[in-house]
């Protein structure tokens, strides 16, 4: 499948990206994409090193005649969120991305792409590989684990790098030019609970099992309404006192929206046809609720054997509670920037069995004090359920600057290119523009890139014109970088 994606123009971007998606990257996995990097850079003689934390900084001197102008860093993450569908079979730790095209996009089959933020890797490296692209300076940046906490960015140190600008390439709508983003908190809520032994000749067991839902980013979709598998699924069995919980397993990774959520509960073998009504009446209802939203959401319940063990029903009261009352989605608009969630948050993975309780969220805001906010409210809700609750993983969004140079040459460029404006926004998502920043706060730094669908889920696809756009785009930019 490869090759057709290769034959893509620009062809020297799309063969990069090909190479690179041969390549396993899960977010803290990233020893070999950083050995790919390393020694994409080395052969192509340039200076190229690793730091501290593992990120790869390869430069390459301006091109004859850009030698006066401002040296530039062009940055993208080298990792991947890795999600795949519960029927496809796929090993993201030995296998490439099985890639295909269909209708104009290059989409993946049953797993997340890599387009975020492949694209923009395979775009810095073409620009390195390049004979004939006029340039500045380039120190081109690679970090890793942007996905699942941003270490990278976090651990680059200050020194590292001369460049005056920096283009991120990391956003996913080729009409936009950012310059600012909501900083992230990650808050874990853990509890142990009481267990009690099921008589099972008198009980059967229950797998309930939500799927089939968009999921997505769960900064740049969180304001679209999409169903949260684990909410759904708590909302099921919520309030049953005639349901026993044993198990509740769903979502996977803290920035995607969860896909996927599935309990075991037992119940008395002589209240099997009520209760099943009842749930059956709750999954009716929801699946009305999100008929146009969620098409394919897809709820069952199937008999299976019955555990050993159940949650003792006062533990089960309040785990349900507590995951029942935990916000999820926005918390606020910003009243500054139109149609900009200020701040959300995301139930991102639930795991309980065998007597301990895990609940992960990740808390966003472009405004500090709104970050905490949200993860003051949701520790108080966790703590009167009994849980403790842990911050960790917090980084800083970026301030708009609207101000900013290289804004100005972006947009005058966008317009003389595409005759129409380009829309200037910030987003919720995480960039890694504000952590670099403060290390480099003298830095003028911009993000742009390739319009992208469905980042954080198997829906991924990214737009094949909209990359020979993003690409065009780069270029007119590089020759157009201001003089020192």
């Amino acid at each position: 499948m490869s090759e057709i994606i290769r034959q893509l123009e620009p062809k020297n971007l799309w063969n990069h990206f090909a190479d690179l998606n041969a390549v396993p990257r899960a977010s803290k996995k990233e020893e070999r994409v950083i050995q790919f990097a390393v020694d994409f850079g080395k052969a192509l003689g340039l200076e190229t090193v690793v730091d501290h934390v593992g990120n790869v900084i390869i430069k390459k001197p301006a091109t004859p005649g850009m030698e006066d102008r401002k040296p530039i860093v062009m940055q993208s993450h080298l990792d991947m969120v890795h999600q795949k569908n519960n029927d496809t079979v796929f090993d993201f730790d030995t296998q490439g991305i099985a890639m295909y095209v269909e209708d104009g996009w290059v989409k993946a089959k049953g797993t997340t792409l890599g387009a975020d933020n492949g694209i923009g890797v395979a775009t810095i490296m073409a620009v390195l590989a390049s004979k004939d692209i006029a340039h500045p300076k380039v120190e081109a940046l690679f970090t890793i684990d942007e996905e699942t906490g941003m270490t990278g960015a976090l651990g680059l140190q200050g020194g590292m790098l001369s460049g005056e600008i920096l283009l991120n390439l990391d956003t996913e709508e080729d009409d936009e030019i950012d310059i600012g983003c909501a900083g992230g908190m990650d808050v874990t809520a853990m509890k142990t609970y009481n267990t009690v032994t099921i008589d099972k000749t008198n009980h059967i067991g229950l797998e309930i099992e939500v799927k089939g839902l968009k999921g997505g980013h769960s900064g740049i979709d969180i304001h679209l309404g999409r169903g949260n598998a684990n909410k759904i699924l708590n909302r099921i069995i919520h309030g049953l006192p005639e349901v026993s919980l044993c198990s509740f397993e769903g979502g996977s990774l803290r920035n995607a929206i969860p896909r996927e959520s599935h309990a075991t509960i037992a119940m008395h073998k002589e209240g099997k046809e009520s209760i099943l009504t009842t749930l059956n009446n709750r999954i009716a209802d929801i699946k009305k609720e999100f008929e146009s939203l969620e098409p394919n959401l897809s709820i069952t319940i199937d008999e299976v054997v019955c555990p050993d063990t159940k949650v003792d029903i006062q533990d089960q009261i309040i785990l349900l509670n507590t995951i029942y009352a935990a916000h999820n989605g926005v918390f606020r608009m910003s009243p500054d920037i139109d149609d900009l969630v200020e701040a959300s948050n995301n139930v991102a993975k639930i795991e309980i069995k065998e007597g301990s309780a895990k609940i992960l969220c990740l808390t966003r805001s472009s405004v500090e004090s709104t970050k905490m906010d949200v993860a003051y409210s949701l520790k108080s809700c966790f703590e009167l359920g009994g849980f403790e609750v842990t911050f960790s993983g917090a980084y800083p969004g970026w301030t708009p600057n609207v101000n900013s140079p290289i804004l100005k040459v972006m947009t005058e460029l966008y317009e003389k290119m595409y005759d129409s404006k380009p829309h200037v926004v910030a987003c919720h998502a995480g960039l890694e523009c504000g952590i670099l920043g403060q290390n480099y706060p003298g830095m003028d730094m911009i993000s742009y890139g390739p319009t992208i669908k469905g980042a954080h889920s198997p829906d991924e696809r990214v737009n094949i014109a909209s990359v020979q756009k993003f690409w065009n785009f780069t270029l007119e930019i590089l020759k157009n970088i201001p003089a020192k």
